[in-house]
């Protein structure tokens, strides 16, 4: 038997360790009563900070006296109904329902093992999951779950291929091939803070464009390498009761039913594309016509419903899995279902972020740990490790990007300007921490779903098993992206558009 390296064995005691705590559920409603504990701690000491933007003093809020305590009573609902993720999974679930029911998912799964080269089917997976931060959240819904059961019908372990795509989607949300919704939020808060310094300044959207794409290279590069050289092998034979999908050619009435889906989908996409292309189209912005900034991202949620619902409805009934409004309401519900775990877990994982968010725990820590950094007085590469594990760590206790980077860019980016640093290159190395450690902290609003989904293969599998499975990813990614940035800031090499490394005042 071959002896594990001590990384390997690190990660098997995190695992047996961390799945030794309490049910999920459980855990987060612990987590939140000592998110209220220390809340009373912390304010009993009158902890507080400056907001670096306003100027505001911001206090930690009480959860155990009577304010708070009236808070919690009043809030448990809103909690509930108004967390994120779970409105967004539920109705994507609507047009995933109809499409799993139809066959579409299982043909497609098919068609991808009999058709792809294996060698890049891990490769493929990380790319797909780099693109889908283009589509709001939707990787964390349907692309982990897909990248398991491919990985499953190739006779891989499904947990390696969950992983894979879970390091696509989260690990790599520093990095892209196009710009998204989120790069004019955080070029807007750039501005903002980098005006302090410089009235005239403004920052470009795409102004970490170049480091985003090789960045996204290098996610792909790495994480196939993390996944199949660490990952997989420490993960071995899977053992477990879920069946793999049967990998049988495609019948002619499969691939007329695709070929229409196909068909359908092209009209779906145009007559989308209908709506925001022309300056006057519906679904841009009515009084800027912008697109980012617009129904059409607003409402994205239903854009991917329709774009799962279109192709499953049309391929349901040619292949006879959907013969009338009976079978797509059945399909539907079979998907809901499957979300009962989920929803359970949701009403605990709401309660705790909505409690530390309501506490001011996670902004006064924030603000406390920027200002030192900037206090001890790193320059060079030093300071961009420095502010890279900052940005980490409060990564673990603050999912937002934008949230974090309202609080760290007035007092970093001219920090950094007097230094003779771009904000743009100050921008792109916050995105570097703000990346890594999303796969390994409860706080992402979708840890709970990726959890349930990892049951599927195995019910003991619990957060243990994530934080253990996913810590390569972290670690390695984190020492590959440092050295990337170290490489650029000494080629002086532009970030983006309108983003040079120095900055002459």
């Amino acid at each position: 038997m071959t002896k594990k390296s001590r990384f390997a064995r690190i990660l098997d005691t995190i695992e047996v360790v961390g799945n030794k705590l309490p049910h999920p559920a459980t855990l987060f409603f612990m987590m939140a009563v000592i998110v209220a504990l220390l809340s009373w701690l912390a304010s009993s000491f009158d902890m507080q900070a400056m907001h670096p933007a306003t100027g505001e003093v911001i206090k930690v809020k009480n959860l155990l006296n009577a304010d708070g305590i009236r808070w919690i009573y009043t809030n448990v609902e809103h909690n509930f109904v108004k967390f994120p993720p779970l409105g967004l999974v539920l109705v994507i679930i609507v047009g995933i329902g109809v499409a799993e029911g139809s066959g579409i998912f299982t043909v497609l799964v098919r068609q991808l093992v009999l058709g792809a080269p294996k060698k890049l089917i891990t490769a493929a997976i990380i790319l797909a999951g780099i693109f889908s931060h283009l589509a709001s959240e939707v990787g964390y819904v349907v692309l982990i779950p897909l990248g398991a059961m491919i990985f499953h019908a190739l006779g891989r372990h499904p947990m390696a291929g969950f992983a894979a795509a879970f390091a696509g989607v989260s690990a790599g949300f520093g990095s892209n091939f196009l710009i998204g919704s989120v790069d004019p939020i955080l070029a807007g808060l750039s501005t903002s803070a980098a005006q302090i310094l410089n009235p005239d300044m403004n920052i470009n959207p795409m102004v970490n464009y170049f480091f985003m794409v090789a960045s996204g290279i290098m996610v792909i590069v790495v994480g196939t390498w993390v996944t199949e050289k660490i990952v997989e092998p420490r993960l071995g034979e899977y053992k477990g009761s879920e069946k793999p999908l049967e990998i049988e050619q495609i019948t002619p009435l499969e691939k007329k039913g695709l070929r229409w889906a196909g068909i359908g989908t092209l009209v779906f996409v145009a007559l989308m594309a209908w709506t925001i292309i022309p300056q006057d189209g519906i679904f841009r912005d009515p009084q800027t016509g912008d697109i980012l900034r617009s129904p059409f991202f607003s409402g994205i949620v239903v854009g991917l419903l329709l774009l799962f619902f279109v192709p499953g409805m049309i391929y349901g009934i040619i292949v006879k899995t959907i013969k009338s409004d009976k079978d797509v309401i059945k399909h539907i519900t079979h998907s809901m279902k499957g979300m009962a775990g989920y929803i359970v877990l949701v009403f605990f994982a709401a309660q705790f972020i909505y409690w530390f968010n309501y506490s001011n725990l996670g902004l006064v820590l924030a603000i406390d740990g920027a200002e030192f950094l900037k206090n001890i007085g790193f320059t060079g590469v030093p300071l961009i490790i420095g502010f890279l594990l900052l940005s980490a760590f409060l990564n673990m206790f603050m999912g937002s990007a934008s949230a974090k980077w309202a609080i760290m860019a007035p007092v970093f980016v001219p920090m950094f300007m007097i230094l003779g640093y771009h904000p743009g290159f100050t921008q792109a190395a916050f995105r570097i921490g703000d990346s890594v450690t999303n796969v390994i902290t409860p706080m992402m609003s979708y840890f709970a779903l990726i959890v349930t989904y990892a049951q599927k293969y195995d019910e003991k599998n619990g957060i243990g098993t994530i934080i253990s499975l996913m810590i390569p990813y972290t670690v390695i990614f984190l020492i590959a992206w440092a050295i990337l940035i170290t490489l650029w800031m000494w080629l002086g090499i532009p970030v983006g558009f309108d983003g040079p490394i120095h900055y002459i005042p």
